[in-house]
Formats: structure tokens, C-alpha cells, sequence
């Protein structure tokens, strides 16, 4: 007989987690509580020590002069950029702002504001694969403890739940709710709602192994943690072993969903939580777990290879 108490318990712990960690990474790339400015008395030495001389760049080169203060432009080191580079190379060239790990952590001190772009990256797609990595497994053993059944999660034999028509939805529905998105999030913009994509900045490669990486192994494990927590076990097993609505669940999930997100700003957040609701619509609806990680995955990628490696931004305001 399956224990759902426990499940649910070990889920709420699961999210608790995954909500703090959303918090802290959210906290340390606004700056607000680790970052990797100095001090102020430091900053003030450094450039005191600066306006005595000349500066330079990496290999001892001049640096552009006419860079403005806190945001140094980085001359060329063979020709002159490219006028036609897009924003994804533009943004390459500035170098990361931001350090998106809390201070002490492993990946904080991997990641220099002005490193290596494929070595952060790098340890970047490591500490996500691993982080929902490892959270997806607690979750699997969970559940397997448990003796929750399968088709609580959406797994069972009937097609529209593992078939291909189970397939078909999921590719449906995520691409279509990428170009949904991709319309809210710019009407958004437009109206001054500020998103932040800093992270999947930071997160996309720019080497054909980091896209093979990013969108065979990272971007799968994230859209099959995220489903598993988010649809299969907060809405799927919590309103089966407790009859309760699963729409009443959905609503929470909705919102962990969102706050789980607040990293990506207001108009993140507006873009995420209903995303969250349509995909919870579509478990609740198909009771399908294939169909939810399809189009989950689907979003993802399809932001990835369009905004980072098309450089398109779909008529978003230059930020």
C-alpha cells in the first residue's frame, strides 16, 4: 500500500529546496547579497590605482578609451568587431556581469566575470544537470519507498499517457506554447515589465559539443525534474492519494512554479507561471507525464537555439 504522506512530505521538502536555491542564485546576480564587486573601499582603491595607469587588457593591450566608467569595452585583439554581430555576440564581448552562485560555493568560484566563456558555461551546465540531477533522483527513490504507483504520475499504458499520441500532444503543445511566449514576452516588454534572460545567457554554449551537451542531456534532465515535481507529484500524487482537486493543486504548483523562476524578473515570472498552468492543464487533462516533459522541453530548447544561437530577439526593445 502506498505512503503517501511520506511522498508528499519528501515533495514538499524537494520544492522547499529547490525554492531556496532559486532564492539565493536570484539573490547573488542582482547583487543583493553575494557579489562579486569589492567593497567599496576596495573599489575606490582600484581605481585610484587605475588613474595612474594606463589600463590594459588581459595580454598587457590597450584598453578601448572610450569605455565608460564601470563597463569597460575590450579593444579588439585582430581587426575591428563586426558591425552585424547580434546581441548574443554583443553579449559575449562584454563578458558575464554577474556571478549567479552564492559566495563559498564550488561553481562561485569557477565562474570569473571576465573567464573563459566556455569554461563557465561549462561549470554552469554541470551544477544545473547535476543540482535537478540530484533532486530527481531523491524524488524517484521517494516514490519508489512508497510504493506510489505509476499511473499517479501519468505513467501508464493507455497512448494518450506513453504512445504516440502522448508524442504528438507534446510536440503540439510545445511549440505551441513557445510561440505564445514568445508573443507574451514581448508585449511585456513593450509595456516596461522588465524580464531578466541573464541566465540562459550564461547558460547558452558556443561550441557545437556545448549545444550537443545543453540540448541532449542538460535541457532533458531539467524539463523531466521540473515535470516530475511540478505536474506529476505536487498535482498528479498529492490529488490522488488525498482526493484532492487536482485543479486546486495545479493552482499551487502554478505559483511554486513562478516563484521557483523569480530570477527571469517581473515579466518572467507573468511568462513562467502561466506556462506552469497550461502544462498542468495538459497533465491534468491527457494524465500524461510524456506530454508535459515533451513540451516542456520543447520551450526550452526552442528559446535556446532561437535567442542564443539565432541572435533573434523577436522585436524586444535593446535593453
Amino acid at each position: 500500500m502506498a505512503d503517501w504522506a511520506v511522498f508528499t512530505g519528501v515533495t514538499f521538502v524537494v520544492l522547499s529546496l529547490l525554492l531556496l536555491l532559486s532564492r539565493a542564485t536570484r539573490t547573488a546576480m542582482t547583487n543583493e547579497g553575494g557579489s562579486i564587486e569589492p567593497p567599496t573601499e576596495e573599489r575606490d582603491l582600484l581605481r585610484d590605482e587605475d588613474a595612474d595607469t594606463p589600463p590594459t587588457d588581459r595580454d598587457g593591450g590597450p584598453l578601448d578609451a572610450a569605455a565608460t566608467d564601470g563597463e569597460r569595452a575590450r579593444a579588439p585583439r585582430t581587426g575591428a568587431p563586426d558591425a552585424n554581430a547580434g546581441p548574443r555576440a554583443a553579449r559575449r564581448e562584454r563578458g558575464n556581469p554577474h556571478n549567479p552562485f552564492p559566495p563559498g560555493s564550488p561553481s562561485h568560484e569557477t565562474l570569473e566575470p571576465d573567464g573563459d566563456p566556455e569554461f563557465s558555461t561549462g561549470a554552469l551546465l554541470v551544477n544545473v544537470a547535476l543540482s535537478q540531477g540530484l533532486f530527481g533522483s531523491l524524488l524517484l527513490a521517494a516514490a519508489w519507498y512508497t510504493a506510489v504507483p505509476a499511473s499517479a504520475f501519468g505513467i501508464d499504458p493507455a497512448p494518450l499517457s506513453t504512445g504516440w499520441p502522448a508524442l504528438a500532444v507534446g510536440v503540439a503543445t510545445g511549440v505551441a506554447l513557445y510561440g505564445a511566449n514568445e508573443v507574451a514576452a514581448s508585449a511585456l516588454d513593450r509595456a516596461g515589465v522588465e524580464s531578466n534572460e541573464e541566465l540562459r545567457e550564461l547558460l547558452a554554449p558556443d561550441s557545437t559539443a556545448g549545444w550537443v551537451v545543453l540540448l541532449g542531456a542538460v535541457l532533458p534532465v531539467i524539463a523531466a525534474f521540473e515535470e516530475f515535481l511540478f505536474r506529476a507529484a505536487v498535482v498528479g500524487a498529492v490529488s490522488t492519494g488525498f482526493a484532492v482537486s487536482p485543479w486546486a493543486m495545479a493552482v499551487v504548483s502554478t505559483a511554486a512554479f513562478a516563484l521557483g523562476h523569480g530570477m527571469q524578473g517581473p515579466g518572467g515570472v507573468v511568462v513562467t507561471g502561466t506556462l506552469g498552468f497550461v502544462l498542468a492543464a495538459l497533465f491534468i487533462v491527457t494524465g500524461s507525464f510524456l506530454a508535459v516533459v515533451v513540451a516542456h522541453y520543447l520551450v526550452n530548447a526552442l528559446e535556446f537555439a532561437v535567442h542564443e544561437g539565432l541572435d533573434a530577439d523577436w522585436g524586444r526593445t535593446a535593453g
